[in-house]
């Protein structure tokens, strides 16, 4: 992982917009519909060739394919992997039960969604199938992106994320639930960081599902839950350098109350048993934007990164480039090294095909915001004179 020393680079967390030719096929390749091969080759070739070229000229330093080659960011694995079927009654989020309103105006904004609370179930032993998917996602994405970036990621979902998703209706128990999904995203984990990519590890599960598939624990009941799924993110990513691997933590990228989330200082200590070296948690979520305090109860190990979300992912304003350097100056703040911060966003802007909520304009304005602000607050970081 490329650590600066003379400014604050830029990242982003994973996914961006896709476009409606591209939503369509995969959406129907999830659905087991028949598509032209030739076709979405092509259909993927100009995506990713269009995200890669946007995120260049926005001056993202580290950057993706978008995940544009994926119908959502954990909903593919079953298209990979054998023993899951049916059909999952995933729990919703604790407020969405509290609101119907909310379901209500999802179904009215995203009223032709991929598979998301309705992703199969696990009902046999769990077997990947063929690597070559993501070997075809790699080559894609290095080919294009050839000498683009300072460096590039790739992002695989936790194997927490994935057994709150997909159900099990097999193994009887979370904990052997996890280790077979750890013991088969390896194949995954493994063949991105050969690659020479950096991996990272969507780990929403570990603090979105305080108000999911966990809320009927109290605080320190869900505290220990996130310790089995961290130790089941270690056997998956077991033998690939800490330095390689970065791990993203959010708490569900949707507009809507968060009342019920925990507190970043509750699961702070067992993030840190993540065998990772960054750690990539939004700050730009209003809920969460005092979270920094966080880090003063406890900091922040030697061997992390911090990358902070500090531009909005669920609405259509576009950050001042000086909200996003103060928030990057308190990021530093809070972990006492500006080389150990690395600017970022809240989440991905596509997480799921067909359900963004940010317009494609104002992702790469707030992707241009997010290097302005970088820029911002490295000359002031580093006591340099800024133009007048």
């Amino acid at each position: 992982m490329i650590l600066s020393h003379d400014r604050i680079l830029t990242t982003h967390v994973g996914s961006l917009p896709r476009n409606d030719k591209l939503s369509e096929l995969l959406v129907k390749r999830e659905a087991g519909e028949p598509i032209d091969a030739t076709e979405m080759a092509a259909e993927m070739d100009r995506a990713v060739r269009h995200v890669v070229e946007k995120q260049v000229e926005a001056g993202i330093d580290i950057g993706n394919d978008g995940e544009q080659q994926r119908v959502g960011f954990q909903t593919y694995v079953p298209q990979r992997m054998a023993g899951f079927g049916g059909v999952s009654q995933r729990r919703r989020g604790r407020e969405f039960e509290e609101f119907p309103e909310l379901v209500a105006n999802l179904m009215r904004r995203f009223p032709h969604v991929s598979k998301q609370q309705n992703a199969p179930q696990c009902q046999g032993e769990l077997k990947y199938l063929d690597i070559k998917p993501l070997e075809s996602e790699i080559a894609r994405f290095k080919t294009i992106a050839q000498g683009r970036f300072l460096e590039q990621f790739m992002t695989a979902p936790s194997p927490g994320i994935i057994s709150s998703t997909m159900l099990d209706a097999f193994y009887g128990s979370q904990d052997a639930y996890l280790r077979a999904i750890a013991r088969e995203m390896k194949h995954e984990y493994q063949a991105i960081a050969k690659a020479g990519l950096i991996l990272q590890i969507d780990a929403p599960d570990l603090a979105m599902d305080r108000t999911m598939m966990y809320r009927d624990l109290d605080d320190a009941g869900f505290v220990k839950a996130v310790g089995r799924h961290v130790a089941a993110i270690n056997e998956g990513i077991e033998g690939i350098p800490r330095e390689r691997v970065r791990l993203h933590v959010c708490y569900g990228n949707w507009e809507g109350p968060h009342i019920y989330d925990i507190a970043l200082e509750k699961i702070l200590p067992a993030l840190y048993e993540a065998q990772v070296g960054a750690l990539s948690i939004e700050f730009s979520n209003p809920r969460h934007a005092h979270e920094y305090a966080a880090f003063k109860k406890h900091p922040l190990p030697k061997h992390m990164v911090l990358i902070p979300g500090v531009i909005e992912t669920t609405t259509n304003f576009v950050e001042h480039p000086e909200v996003v350097a103060r928030r990057i100056e308190e990021a530093v703040g809070a972990v006492g090294e500006r080389e150990r911060v690395i600017a970022s966003t809240d989440c991905g802007f596509g997480t799921f095909t067909n359900r963004e909520w940010v317009i494609e304009p104002a992702v790469w304005l707030k992707l241009k915001s997010l290097r302005q602000g970088a820029d911002l607050a490295s000359a002031r970081l580093w006591g340099r004179r800024t133009a007048a």
